[in-house]
């Protein structure tokens, strides 16, 4: 009975796939003619414990807003499980991935106890990088107070990567190009943005992979900004409602099992869940930020975003928003320095140029980026390899992260999690004069510039700068990172070749051959290098 059940769905799985791809490409995802609501953010925050307290604090510092980097993985967990649990009226989620793990699923919990104490939540998640397990988010469209979008979906509803892969070749111009923004929303008064997923590697819990990032606590005036752009991608054309895609995903029954799952949490004390719990149950870091024992940084913001039909805006088919623009000004008024954290560096010519531009004015550029062992989208990473030489050669300084980095310090986890070598950057932070600062989704790279949507905060703060670069010193000293240089010459066949220093067991090593997991590795990533696919990257 369960073998025809499972070659039933195959079959309908493969139908599906096939009536799309008859169907050739279209500019809108399935579902678009799908009835909807058009909704907006909480129109009175003041009306909420946390709007009254910010809307106070705020009017004290001249309008400005509040902010706090929260730069350890497992605070970014505790901190949105204590945003959830605080909500009164309204509840915001946006994001690119949201996986169905230990982490994805207490915080799915978190939301439907939001829920049923009345607050009404909004739910919009990319449809892009959904695994097996993910699904369980689903189940929570059955409340009533619930409702959920993917943005941009596919129309195949499975796991089945070959069909998914199958359909994404048939209709790759709509399916590229994905939102890759991250916000929580809490009673339009506080929120929360940043370059973390939802997922155990984003708090840096995984022992498998950790990704190394930041979020920034926000309270006050720009938070209703930050509302806004969640309003415009809900209400998108590219936002299509959970129930017209997959109708079944959603019933009283799974509804039923998520919160038979929750009470299975509970009980075993030993359990990874229960000690997450017990730590979310102390109320920190949220509790410190509230009491001002956690200080915020006031300064005056603007939020940076990328229009949701960001495709249309950047061949001038509409007016619209592209951050990409508002950022790169940014760098360009740079007088005497830039630091920059991006786990893909993928400039582009326009990059470059702007690059080249700030060396001839003598402006001091230091990036840190991913090495190839603690890199964990290999092709980026290929793509990246090109650009060392001329960076280098223009007086850039490279510095890239190592999977094992020599000291926990800045790194956002404990030393125990640091020594399994499984470190990697995840983090976008560009600091402006050490007086203003960029954090938010947008790596430097082609794909966050052209192909995903992005967001961002540019904060103008020197005492925040200030916070970011000291990370960003202790990231970048030598037990941590590789000092990328090129070799003195002469060269190898004539060709400038490069050196990846750093320190050892407290003993300086100079590296002429890249650094890698493995061989293979380095083998794949220098045979990549050699496809002209920098736009996709």
């Amino acid at each position: 009975m369960k073998s025809a059940c499972r070659a039933a769905r195959l079959f309908q799985s493969l139908l599906t796939v096939i009536i799309v791809l008859l169907a050739g490409c279209t500019t809108l995802p399935p579902g678009s003619d799908f009835p909807r609501d058009v909704s907006s953010a909480l129109p009175h925050p003041e009306e909420t414990r946390l709007g009254r307290q910010f809307s106070v604090a705020a009017h004290q510092h001249d309008g400005d807003s509040g902010f706090r980097i929260i730069p350890v993985g497992a605070d970014g967990f505790l901190v949105r499980m204590q945003m959830i649990n605080a909500a009164e009226r309204t509840l915001d989620l946006q994001y690119f991935i949201f996986r169905g793990d230990e982490t994805g699923r207490l915080l799915t919990d978190a939301v439907l106890r939001a829920a049923d104490r009345g607050v009404r939540v909004r739910i919009l998640i990319d449809d892009g990088e959904t695994e097996a397990g993910d699904e369980q988010i689903a189940a929570l469209e059955e409340h009533p107070a619930i409702q959920i979008r993917l943005f941009n979906p596919f129309a195949y509803r499975g796991n089945m990567k070959s069909l998914r892969g199958l359909e994404f070749m048939f209709n790759a111009s709509r399916l590229d190009y994905r939102m890759h923004n991250k916000l929580l929303v809490v009673d339009n008064a506080i929120a929360l943005l940043g370059g973390r997923n939802i997922g155990d590697q984003y708090f840096q819990i995984d022992p498998d992979t950790q990704f190394a990032d930041d979020d920034v606590f926000v309270a006050g005036p720009i938070s209703s900004k930050l509302s806004a752009t969640f309003d415009e991608f809900w209400n998108s054309p590219l936002a299509i409602p959970l129930a017209a895609l997959s109708p079944e995903a959603a019933s009283e029954r799974h509804l039923h099992e998520r919160r038979q799952a929750m009470r299975e949490h509970r009980r075993p004390p030993s359990s990874a869940s229960t000690g997450y719990a017990n730590r979310v149950a102390t109320g920190e870091p949220l509790g410190g930020i509230l009491s001002g024992r956690l200080p915020l940084i006031w300064a005056p913001a603007r939020v940076v975003y990328d229009s949701p039909d960001k495709k249309r805006v950047e061949s001038g088919a509409m007016v619209g928003r592209l951050m990409q623009r508002a950022v790169a000004n940014e760098v360009a008024a740079v007088d005497s320095e830039l630091l920059m954290v991006t786990p893909y560096l993928i400039p582009g010519h326009e990059g470059m140029r702007l690059f080249n531009t700030l060396r001839k004015r003598g402006v001091n550029i230091r990036i840190l980026t991913n090495s190839l062992e603690s890199s964990s989208v290999l092709l980026a990473q290929a793509g990246y390899m090109a650009y060392r030489v001329p960076l280098l050669a223009s007086g850039v300084q490279l510095y890239e992260i190592r999977a094992r980095p020599g000291n926990a310090k800045g790194t956002g986890q404990t030393s125990a999690m640091a020594r399994l070598g499984n470190y990697s950057l995840h983090a976008k932070l560009f600091v402006f004069d050490r007086q203003r600062l960029f954090i938010g989704s947008m790596n430097f790279d082609q794909r966050s510039m052209h192909l995903n949507t992005e967001i961002g905060l540019i904060i103008d703060s020197p005492a925040l700068a200030q916070q970011v670069v000291a990370r960003f010193e202790a990231m970048t000293q030598p037990a941590n990172a590789y000092t990328v240089s090129l070799r003195p010459p002469p060269y190898d066949n004539g060709n400038p070749s490069l050196v990846w220093h750093t320190e050892e067991n407290k003993m300086s090593v100079d590296y002429t051959v890249e650094p890698a997991r493995n061989a293979w590795q380095r083998i794949k990533a220098t045979f990549l290098s050699l496809l002209p696919i920098d736009r996709e990257l």
